[in-house]
């Protein structure tokens, strides 16, 4: 099942029905949910870390706390260290009603940083995760309306949450296994009922087609002449106006010049290698991979992108924040490996020595994991 799968039912029934449009219930796996970002997981990050602002801040009645009411300094190797949670001035300011935010999890949580880089490529979209954790009863904040997409799961108790939509407030009660989207834009507000209250959200950053045009104009932009303004075009505007005609039908010829194949190639190379690596049980892996033999189960490593590029004789494979650059002939192995989840080196169509030294380099760059 894909991080879309598990938020929203059937990934293509939302990508071509509710993408963007409007607000969509999912009643999905409980336990695979709560498993992301547990009240233990919370509860061990505030009291036996030294988890720092801004990663956490505290709201409460619709306000920010200040830093000061829950934070400590200390030092490390003689250096000053600031913002550490002083987890028992946050214990009891959650006891007195504040609402713990975790801000920017897909960098420090492994399980949602996971998610987030599988269901960023499902979309295509930046994504980001923060959870919210709130006293019995408590509201952290007023309504209000995100500049980006959402998606909300509970993982503890209930929310109960109230939701404008087309003119109209809905009451959406979340308790575990239950998952919303709500489109940008979207007013809401939520408050906890009688237990302790922990979901997560995940912000989803849209790229849009404008940004997309805006970067193909730039680009025919640079093709147009930048000479100076003539002078005198204050006193004969027409002049303004017959050159300014000129330099538009310069840019008109530029644009209808422009390749969308390779503008969208760009994209893609540009989204991907900006992401963060995923390389958990990487140390174990390059431990390992000097014994990597033909039975040896790997996997492909959850969130890491394969995208192949032919270049005549040479294959480009684009691993996230590197290219590699490797015979054309690895092309089928290379298919075989995006395709599966789970294979050995013996599956690939390649001679013994060839596809050990393949998998041993995907492993070493990240692509694959060994399982086990």
């Amino acid at each position: 099942m894909s991080a879309l799968d598990l938020l929203s039912g059937d990934a293509q029934t939302f990508l071509t029905k509710v993408w963007a449009s409007r607000v969509h219930l999912h009643q999905g796996d409980a336990e695979r949910l709560t498993d992301l970002f547990s009240l233990d997981d919370a509860d061990h990050l505030l009291t036996s870390t030294a988890i720092r602002t801004p990663q956490v801040r505290l709201a409460q009645d619709g306000g920010v706390l200040p830093e000061s009411s829950y934070t400590r300094g200390a030092t490390l190797a003689g250096r000053q260290l600031t913002g550490l949670v002083d987890c028992r001035k946050l214990l009891a300011l959650f006891d007195a009603g504040a609402t713990v935010v975790f801000q920017g999890m897909h960098r420090y949580w492994p399980p949602l940083a996971e998610l987030v880089a599988e269901l960023e490529l499902d979309l295509g979209h930046p994504c980001q995760a923060n959870a919210y954790l709130t006293p019995p009863g408590s509201q952290g904040f007023a309504v209000h309306a995100d500049s980006h997409d959402v998606f909300v799961f509970q993982t503890h108790g209930t929310k109960r949450w109230e939701v404008h939509s087309d003119g109209e407030v809905d009451h959406v009660r979340l308790e575990p296994g239950l998952s919303m989207y709500l489109p940008t834009g979207t007013p809401h507000a939520a408050r906890a009922q009688d237990r302790a209250s922990l979901h997560v959200t995940i912000g989803v950053n849209q790229l849009t087609w404008r940004t997309l045009v805006r970067r193909a104009v730039d680009a025919a932009m640079d093709r147009v002449d930048d000479g100076h303004l003539p002078a005198g075009y204050l006193d004969d505007p027409s002049a303004l106006a017959e050159g300014l005609g000129e330099h538009l039908a310069a840019l008109a010829d530029a644009l209808r010049g422009t390749d969308p194949d390779a503008i969208a190639g760009e994209q893609v190379e540009r989204f991907l290698s900006g992401r963060q690596s995923q390389l958990r049980g990487g140390l174990k892996d390059v431990l390992q991979v000097r014994s990597l033999d033909d039975d040896t189960v790997l996997r492909r490593r959850t969130g890491s992108p394969c995208v192949l590029v032919d270049r005549g004789d040479t294959l480009r494979v684009l691993l996230g924040d590197r290219w590699l650059d490797v015979p054309a002939r690895l092309r089928p192995a290379l298919e075989k490996i995006r395709a599966r989840t789970d294979l050995t080196p013996a599956d690939l169509p390649l001679d013994e020595q060839s596809r050990l030294v393949l998998c041993r380099r995907l492993v070493r760059e990240g692509l694959l994991e060994v399982r086990g």
